[in-house]
């Protein structure tokens, strides 16, 4: 069992089959009707005009950024944001736009208050302040529907657009019990990630208009065309159609993790803190977290040790594994 990601998940063998035998053509083109049917699928699921199939999510929020920002523009988001600490500085690098970081609130939310002091005048001296960039969910936690509407009046107010990071979205989606469309109907653009808890083993979709998703498609040919991707497509179809169910369950695993983890000697979590299917655990000082990683992994377990440490549920571990876990996480303390 693997606890350092939904990243790890693998495709059903049902999946495989599918990828098999999905029909294909050249989506460079524009003709493979296995892309072209998932991106209109998934537009019309979340409430969007259009989508693009992309290799990754950090690809897809470099286009989704992009498409929104010129050369000399900024962008809004948290410091915990993905787009901005994780993702290789890429929409400077590449986009040569100036992200503006705003320190994350405990709930995952950014300060409206703070947020309007960051954007910046009309004047030749500044980047010009183009777009608020969210994510939800952020580090396991939900970002609230009144929120959301919140921040679509401000960036109204403020002639901006606004983005989200929705790499988790129907993880959001399903903690809050709502169709992903309730979440999405406040951006401009969004982001779905295929290959976390969904189990596609690769890929995202960018989301938005019709004119916003036909520059972010010119945009991502800098990166590199996809050919025959359809066998990509076909198991993020499966994804989006399949899987989503199985998103409920993860959390539920989650929380039992949580619980199971609380009363440890040594480590502490508040299982009402957990919202979706990531959980951190903060581990006394005396504890070898580095110690016990490597006995776990002598016992075919896997996490990634830290303190807090962080533990990611998925399809591909059980409820029963997860007391497996509990017992020999808590020997080894």
């Amino acid at each position: 069992m693997d606890f350092r990601s939904d990243t790890v998940t693998k495709p059903s063998q049902a999946m495989r089959d599918l990828m098999a035998n999905a029909e294909v053509g050249d989506d460079v083109y524009g003709d493979d009707p296995t892309v072209n049917d998932l991106e209109q699928w998934a537009a019309n699921e979340a409430g969007f005009e259009a989508a693009l199939f992309t290799s990754s999510g950090t690809q897809a929020n470099l286009l989704g950024l992009m498409a929104h920002c010129e050369r000399g523009d900024e962008y809004l988001c948290g410091q915990q944001a993905h787009n901005y600490k994780y993702e290789a500085g890429g929409a400077a690098v590449l986009g040569s736009i100036q992200p503006q970081p705003i320190e994350n609130n405990p709930d995952g939310t950014l300060d409206f208050s703070k947020l309007e002091a960051a954007i910046k005048p009309d004047d030749s001296h500044f980047a010009r302040t183009k777009l608020l960039s969210l994510e939800n969910t952020i580090n396991g936690k939900v970002i609230q529907l009144d929120y959301l509407a919140q921040a679509r009046q401000f960036v109204n107010k403020h002639g901006l657009q606004m983005h989200l990071d929705g790499a988790r979205v129907y993880n959001a989606a399903a903690a809050l019990d709502v169709p992903v469309k309730e979440i999405a109907q406040h951006f401009d653009s969004m982001t779905i990630c295929l290959s976390k808890g969904l189990g596609a083993p690769i890929g995202s979709l960018l989301l938005g208009n019709k004119e916003y998703i036909a520059k972010a498609r010119r945009l991502r040919k800098v990166g590199g065309g996809m050919r025959q991707a359809g066998i990509l497509a076909a198991a993020g179809k499966m994804a989006l159609t399949e899987n989503v169910e199985q998103l409920k369950v993860d959390h539920m695993n989650a929380k039992t993790l949580a619980v199971g983890l609380s009363q440890l000697e040594g480590v502490s979590v508040n299982p009402d803190f957990v919202e979706t299917n990531i959980v951190f655990a903060k581990l006394s000082e005396s504890i070898d977290i580095h110690k016990i990683a490597a006995q776990l992994a002598e016992d075919g377990i896997t996490v990634s040790p830290g303190n807090p440490i962080r533990f990611v549920t998925h399809r591909d571990v059980s409820n029963e594994d997860i007391e497996v876990f509990l017992t020999k996480f808590a020997s080894y303390l």
